[in-house]
């Protein structure tokens, strides 16, 4: 099973370790991340969403028209915009990236968040609409006959779109969560099926419940698992547990100082995050502090299980064996972040995916060859030499 790499397009040098130096939206600094992972083995990355955030769609055009390989994950969160207008943006900048497209479709999982940008359902309701708003889009993007659409949240009549993803049929479809409602909505048309970093054998269990409700949709197919941590290397493990803990010190620091990232549902800090997958997040954290081989959830515990929280802890060698536990698990798209945006981007290219795309590429070749003389054997005359070592 081959190996992809997901990494962070932010638009500036700030994260939960250190603040900003420049605007929300740093033009160069944008291209330069962009391009280091471009330039150091990292399949696509991300353009996250935030209420009060630049937009990403934009964004995204800048560096795809800029770079020539990276691919690209466009968030976007189906509240903001029509179906009919955000189909049509996601197919021009497919035409502009020259298909290196995929969208990650977020529902949201906290009220108050929502409600920053008017949206007012309940989570049952945003699955809802977020099910039937992947649909629409998926048609839009595929059909070139006018066609009507009368749904639950969404009507409208005699559209056809006249921009068309470069990609043939359509680009990737994305979805995430930890819900019940979220595995029902993103094993029915997800392509690919995203996880927060959990320890091996919680993360086996979601995947099971993904394959489950793919199943239970009437899909034939299931979709792609991608699992995400936060990745915190040394060149010896003495240094790495250093490294982890001064980054613990810093998130703390940078919270006490009011600017821990907020997805509470009202002032105050006790409360629990309304999403499952931050429950589960805190959840993990207070049964353990290490789980597997380099599993840390303090980094989780510290941001109230804001978002991807949990590190991989320990030398390129030991994180990316890590990374190859969960690929034995079916995991085949790997998301990292680091803490020092641009430098871990660096590093982490440099050091870790070369290990994990070696050992992929190593097990894929036995693979095939193990299937390879099966084969033979099985089509080999009875008696025969081939027959007898089969």
């Amino acid at each position: 099973m081959p190996v992809e790499f997901l990494g962070i397009a932010a638009t500036n040098d700030g994260s939960e370790t250190t603040p900003r130096s420049g605007a929300a939206f740093d033009k160069e600094y944008t291209l330069r991340l962009a391009r280091a992972h471009e330039d150091h083995g990292w399949d696509r990355v991300l353009f996250a969403y935030g209420s009060g955030s630049p937009d990403p769609a934009p964004a995204a055009a800048y560096v795809a028209s800029r770079l020539d390989r990276l691919q690209i994950l466009l968030a976007h969160r189906p509240n903001v915009s029509y179906p009919t207008f955000a189909a049509k943006t996601f197919a021009t900048l497919d035409q502009i990236s020259e298909g290196r497209l995929a969208v990650h479709f977020i529902t949201g999982g906290d009220d108050h968040e929502q409600g920053r940008e008017g949206d007012t359902l309940t989570k049952d309701e945003r699955y809802a609409r977020t099910r039937e708003y992947i649909r629409i889009v998926k048609k839009i993007w595929t059909s070139h006959e006018p066609f009507d659409h009368e749904g639950e949240h969404y009507r409208f009549h005699d559209f056809v779109s006249d921009v068309f993803p470069a990609q043939q049929p359509r680009p990737n479809v994305s979805f995430g969560g930890s819900s019940p409602a979220a595995y029902a909505a993103g094993g029915a048309e997800a392509d690919i099926y995203c996880l927060w970093g959990e320890p091996l054998a919680e993360t086996a269990g979601q995947i099971e419940a993904v394959k489950a409700a793919a199943k239970a949709a009437g899909r034939t197919d299931v979709p792609r698992i991608q699992v995400a941590f936060r990745p915190i290397i040394a060149p010896t493990e003495e240094l790495a547990w250093e490294k982890a803990h001064r980054t613990l010190g810093a998130i703390r620091e940078r919270g006490t100082a009011g600017l821990k990232r907020r997805h509470r549902t009202g002032a105050s800090e006790a409360a629990l995050p309304q999403n499952a997958g931050s429950q589960r997040l805190i959840a993990i954290a207070e049964a353990g502090e290490r789980y597997d081989r380099a599993l840390w959830t303090p980094t989780a515990a510290a941001t109230g299980g804001a978002g991807n929280s949990n590190a991989l802890v320990g030398t390129p060698e030991t994180v990316a064996q890590a990374l190859l536990d969960y690929h034995d698990l079916g995991v085949d798209i790997l998301s990292a972040r680091g803490y020092d945006l641009l430098g871990d981007a660096i590093d982490f290219g440099r050091y870790v995916i070369p290990i994990v795309r070696e050992e992929v590429a190593k097990r894929d070749a036995e693979r095939d060859a193990q299937r390879d003389i099966k084969h033979d054997a099985e089509q080999a005359p009875p008696g025969t030499l081939a027959a007898v070592n089969g």
